[in-house]
């Protein structure tokens, strides 16, 4: 296994890291609710469960 001749300097490391940012959620606005969520995710809305502005099951909790 290869190993490193001399330490790493923090600038080097640090350089290398600032690709590991974490970018800010897709958030939408559902055309039937107005409520704000996540991009692919179900949503409740007054007890309701809803995907792509389609109600999928009511009363839940």
């Amino acid at each position: 296994m290869a190993h490193p001749k001399r330490k790493q300097s923090k600038t080097r490391r640090d350089k290398r890291r600032t690709h590991y940012k974490t970018k800010a959620p897709n958030v939408s606005i559902c055309p039937v609710t107005g409520e704000a969520h996540l991009w692919h995710r179900a949503y409740v809305v007054d007890g309701n469960l809803y995907y792509k502005g389609k109600m999928i099951a009511e009363d839940y909790a």
